[in-house]
Parts: C-alpha cells; structure tokens; sequence
C-alpha cells in the first residue's frame, strides 16, 4: 500500500512539473536590434552619383543602406534638401550653397569636402581660343554662382577683364575691359554641352561635360586651374550635421577608395579635395 501511495504522490508531482512548463509564455525572438539606417542622397549623375556608388559598400559595413537619387537638374537639390525629400545632397560647391541660403532663408550646412571640378571652355568651332573671332557669343552659366565663376575663366584666359573684387557674383555687366567684344549668352547650366552647336564656345560646369562625353583635361580649349576654390560638398540639414550617420558618410566620401576611384577615373577631370 505505501509502495501505490507513493507512486501516486510522484506521479502526481510530475504532473504538476509538467502544466507549470506549459503554462510557461512562450519565448519571444528578440527584437532585431541591427536594423539598418537609411539614408537618401540627392545628386547629379557625374560624377557624384558615380562617387556614391563607391560609397555605398563602404557604408553598409556601418549598417547604413545609401539610396541615391539623381537629378537631372542641380538647381532642385536644395530644395528637395530644405523640404526633407531627400536626407543629404552632393552636387555643389560652398559659394552656391551660401548663394541658395541667403535668398531663399536656408540654413543648409555643409559637412566635408570632397573633390574640384575644373570649368572648362569648350568649342565645336576652334581649337584655341586665340582662334576665337570678334563679336563671338559665349555661353555660361545663368545661375548666380556659377555664371560669376564662368566670368572669371574667361578672365583667367585673358578674353576680358572683370571690376576689381567682384568675385562669383559677377555678371556681364561687372566686365570692364572686353577686348573681341564677346557676347556673353547666359543659359540654364545643363543646355550648355547642346549649345555647342550653336555658340562660338561654352564655359561648361565639369559634371556636365562628363555627362556629355566631355573630358575637361582632353576636350577642353581652356581649363579653370586645379586649385579653384570651389571644391565640392556634401550638405545636410543643420540638424543633421552632427548625427553619427551622417559624420560616417562625410568619412566615407573622404576615403582612400573615394581619392582612388576619383584619381583613376577622371585622370584630372575631378581632383580630389582632401
């Protein structure tokens, strides 16, 4: 009889082990903790988003996923910014982006330098520019910035004289001395590759003439020098400038691979800035 007693007891011990495991929650898979960050840039497609492209492998090591977006027309990258379409944008020098802030009541900053872009004068029509006739028309630029840089390569190849201290700012009406009497014709940046066919020549911003099969070291007549103070950015939010996301991006952008890939590829066409 102890012996049934007994058996009873255990079985029944065992039975209780048994409903309090099953009643137990079952285990919950832990929260993924390593979700990726995303971010969107903005840019043109030469040779920024091609720089993106190199970018990209190194940041995902970061567990960060770059998407890029091109644009077609540089002129919509601030804005796009500003509104929080995009969460960077990487197309343009420091004396655009000051330009955009002032008139239009932005505070875009800038994180890190990457790379110059040599302007280039370009002609379909001759091959030096002491060839260039009287009274021929001039293509530049018609944004504030880049129109005034234009002017000043012109002024550097000795076709005209700019007033003293006029600076990116300058327009057709700061030229004080125009020996040939140039015209100059001011057209949305991204025409001028096209115009070609029409215009004596065109000072052509070097993201365009890439795009347009351009080199500016080999197709150029005349090229800005090398050491231009306009070196292009990348530019974020101001509240945006110090997360470690975007520190990681300027960091990449300033990589070995970045300098390689820059110096290889556009043998001279883009110089690295760091």
């Amino acid at each position: 009889m102890k012996k049934v007693l007994a058996l009873v007891i255990c079985l029944g011990l065992m039975l209780t082990v048994v409903a309090g495991c099953g009643s137990q929650p079952a285990k919950q898979p832990a929260a993924d903790q390593g979700a990726a960050t995303k971010l969107v840039v903005g840019a043109t497609a030469k040779p920024h988003a091609e720089i993106l492209e190199v970018v990209k492998p190194l940041l995902k090591k970061d567990n960060i996923d770059l998407e890029i977006k091109v644009f077609t027309d540089y002129v919509l990258l601030n804005p796009a910014l500003k509104d929080k379409q995009i969460d960077a944008n990487f197309f343009q020098h420091i004396p655009y982006l000051e330009e955009y802030n002032a008139k239009n009541k932005a505070d875009l900053a800038w994180l890190v330098k990457v790379h110059n872009e040599p302007m280039g004068v370009y002609s379909k029509k001759i091959d030096n520019l002491d060839k260039l006739p009287d009274g021929a028309t001039v293509g530049v630029p018609n944004d504030a910035t880049n129109g005034g840089r234009a002017l000043a390569v012109l002024e550097k190849a000795g076709l005209l004289k700019l007033k003293d201290g006029v600076g990116v700012t300058a327009t057709d009406r700061d030229i004080i001395d125009n020996p040939k009497k140039i015209k100059i014709q001011m057209m949305d940046a991204a025409m001028l590759p096209r115009a070609l066919e029409d215009l004596n020549a065109c000072v052509i911003n070097s993201n365009y003439a890439l795009e347009a099969n351009l080199n500016p070291v080999k197709d150029s007549i005349f090229m800005e020098p090398k050491d231009s103070p306009f070196a292009n950015i990348l530019a974020v939010r101001p509240e945006d400038k110090d997360k470690d996301a975007f520190k990681k991006l300027g960091a990449a952008l300033q990589s070995p691979e970045v300098k390689k890939f820059l110096e290889d590829t556009y043998k001279g066409a883009c110089v690295p800035a760091f």
